[in-house]
């Protein structure tokens, strides 16, 4: 199945073709809006025999697909699914697993908001819950970068100084159902990008048996994370060869955080995700109007790009870091770990925490 190098695609679209492309062994899914139409259209592509050997399997919850998905990149396979919401909560007890087991699998996470009250649109909320899950988080902005962005995953969270499960973001409706001009790859390009998938210590190489899941107590357990933590904090030279690497594929660039007339700005809006197009038109009517304001797009959440941003932010008078997810009792999650990297650098100017958009609400210039 050869694609075109221009077509039209909904940011769901463009995760699942970069899915297929990838040759995953297993695809473990339960459907939840507005993350559906990712997994539906790969179960197609298995239909349809667009798909090079991998299963398509369909289970009977959240909980079950990243079940099965530990157990299928445990036994030595290239495994991948999607998620939004209360499917994302039903899934945070096994994403730890996965994470714990050093298991690369890629997770499309099509972000929506948590209940109650119930609302299929899109907020942060779930990306949010998995921030301390020890998944890489990589957001995506418009369809052309869920395209990218799940191509990058594959490649970083398999590299052998990684070996971490990557999650890639994107608004739900606000990306996932919004129609834009794409610029795939072909397949040949696409999966050469990637490369073969490496196995490492797989469970059913009975000739050398491993464990997965152990349980280790006071005496091991710390060790365990320190280990991980430190694979998530190493990861990042690996994000920036595979952003590199994609770069002189494509022409397309991609970094930690995409600033936006920030070299001479007295104030900075931190942001990430769908609202970071109107943000850059917010910027542009600021400055026509005399206002010295730049914008911050955060790309990678974690591992956090702490020294990207200071740097970013030490010559502003002020920054405003908005947050697409309710408090609960306290500050942002991101103005927190902004506020960190400030007071860290000894940048000591005012930062404003700004909620914004819950609920899919609509966010304009205007606001």
């Amino acid at each position: 199945m050869e694609l075109e190098t221009r077509t039209v695609w909904d940011g769901n679209t463009a995760a699942s073709q970069a899915m297929r492309q990838a040759q995953i062994d297993v695809v473990a899914a339960y459907p939840i809006t507005p993350s559906t139409p990712i997994v539906q259209n790969y179960s197609q592509y298995a239909a349809d025999g667009d798909i090079n050997g991998g299963e398509f399997v369909m289970v009977e919850s959240e909980h079950a697909a990243m079940s099965a998905c530990v157990g299928a990149a445990a036994a030595g396979g290239r495994v991948a699914t999607a998620t939004s919401s209360q499917g994302f909560a039903l899934m945070v007890e096994v994403l730890y697993q996965a994470s714990g087991m050093r298991l690369p699998i890629v997770l499309n996470v099509v972000n929506r908001a948590l209940a109650s009250p119930l609302n299929i649109h899109g907020d942060h909320s779930d990306m949010y819950l998995g921030l301390l899950s020890g998944w890489l988080n990589i957001c995506a902005y418009n369809p052309q970068e869920a395209y990218d962005m799940n191509l990058c995953a594959f490649k970083i969270g398999e590299d052998l100084n990684v070996r971490l499960p990557v999650m890639v973001h994107q608004d739900g409706f606000l990306t996932s159902h919004t129609v834009e001009v794409v610029h795939p790859l072909d397949d040949d390009t696409a999966y050469k990008f990637i490369g073969d998938y490496k196995f490492v210590k797989p469970m059913l190489d009975a000739a050398n048996p491993v464990t997965y899941g152990a349980q280790t107590e006071e005496e091991w357990h710390f060790e365990h994370k320190a280990n991980q933590n430190a694979a998530i904090m190493n990861a990042g030279s690996v994000i920036e060869k595979v952003f590199a690497e994609f770069e002189k594929l494509t022409g397309r660039k991609y970094k930690f955080i995409e600033t936006y007339m920030t070299d001479d700005a007295d104030e900075i809006i931190v942001i990430m995700g769908s609202a970071v197009g109107t943000t850059k038109l917010t910027v542009d009517k600021l400055r026509k109007e005399g206002k010295k304001v730049g914008l911050v797009a955060i790309r990678v959440l974690r591992p956090f790009p702490k020294d990207l941003l200071a740097s970013a932010l030490k010559n502003a008078k002020s920054v405003a870091v908005l947050d697409r997810n309710c408090p609960m009792g306290t500050t942002g999650v991101v103005f927190n770990d902004v506020c960190s990297v400030m007071l860290d650098n000894g940048i000591n100017i005012p930062v404003l925490n700004y909620t914004y958009g819950l609920g899919g609400r609509d966010t304009t210039v205007a606001h």
